[in-house]
């Protein structure tokens, strides 16, 4: 199953098809001097890592090949995974941009329709509507807003503002005004108009809002989980598949595909603890984006809005 070029089967189990032998490089990038390599093989106790036989390796080789065991290892998971981070990067990026884009033409559309309606009676009020969609997009953008307080109170605002222009040969007190608003929902002056939008708007921008958060912890995951650290255990083993068999005078032998496997295992057993939250994690936001982009849910909402004031 995929989600927009994410696997489902795990991330760890995604590194796991990546980091077979065919992958590793068995070219070694190690660069010995001819007079550091012995012109014959000799005797091996000297070796930490690899049987202690009759070998081609000195002390410093083995040490120096171990190293680059580590390193090619951790850039093949740097670069196996780095599918993974872009993908989630490039998806945050277009999404951000086209729910960002909906927001601005939405507040465009409003403003326009307004001016064109009411004239300068609405621009002399129009910072009421401007604040309403500041705070949708400070909302959006993960700020500490309530969507039904905040809605809530874009209405009494509106309704205190609509009442002193209604009835401008008064002078209402703070007090008064505050009063009127109190009633909004037993007066219902606007009729039905603040149910749907607080239904609408609430779906709408709670889904956006989780969708691309979402998209910023998967991004976040795949980084780190990027960043192997190899344990001193990993490493041997590591040395002990790639390159051993160069000390023993073997350098086109290769390990066996259930060799490697193992070792990888081993190496990678962090990221397995991992695999099952990262299934549910693409399940979930598989969900969300299905709500997200289901049509005349938030993009049809978000384009709307201004409708539902005429």
């Amino acid at each position: 199953m995929q989600c927009h070029g994410i696997s489902q089967s795990g991330f760890y189990t995604w590194l796991m098809v990546y980091l077979l032998p065919s992958q590793l490089n068995m070219k070694s990038t190690c660069r010995f001097s001819l007079a550091d390599i012995p012109y014959k093989e000799i005797a091996g106790e000297h070796l930490r890592i690899c049987p202690q036989e009759y070998t081609c390796c000195t002390t410093e080789m083995e040490d120096k090949l171990s190293q680059q065991s580590k390193l090619e290892f951790e850039n093949l998971v740097e670069e196996m995974s780095h599918f993974v981070r872009t993908t989630f990067v490039s998806r945050h990026k277009k999404f951000d941009e086209f729910f960002r884009e909906l927001l601005e033409n939405a507040e465009k559309s409003l403003n326009d329709m307004f001016v064109r309606t009411y004239g300068m009676l609405y621009m002399q009020n129009s910072e009421v509507f401007q604040d309403l969609f500041t705070e949708l997009k400070r909302y959006y953008t993960g700020g500490n807003v309530n969507l039904e307080e905040m809605l809530n109170d874009f209405w009494a605002r509106l309704l205190e503002r609509m009442f002193q222009l209604i009835n401008p040969q008064y002078h209402f007190s703070e007090d008064y005004l505050e009063c009127v608003s109190k009633y909004t929902d037993q007066l219902k002056p606007f009729g039905d108009v603040p149910r749907k939008l607080k239904s609408q708007v609430t779906r709408a921008f709670i889904a956006a809002r989780t969708f691309v958060q979402g998209l910023t912890v998967g991004r976040e995951v795949a980084n780190r989980v990027s960043k192997v650290s190899p344990t001193p255990g990993c490493i041997r083993a590591l040395m002990k598949m790639l390159y051993c068999p160069y000390c023993r005078g073997l350098p086109t032998v290769r390990p066996c595909n259930n060799y490697c496997l193992n070792v990888m295992k081993g190496c990678l057993a962090n990221q397995a603890d991992l695999d099952t939250e990262w299934n549910l994690f693409i399940v979930s936001h598989k969900r969300y984006f299905t709500s997200v982009t289901k049509e005349k849910t938030t993009q049809h909402t978000v384009k709307q809005t201004h409708k539902i004031f005429i």
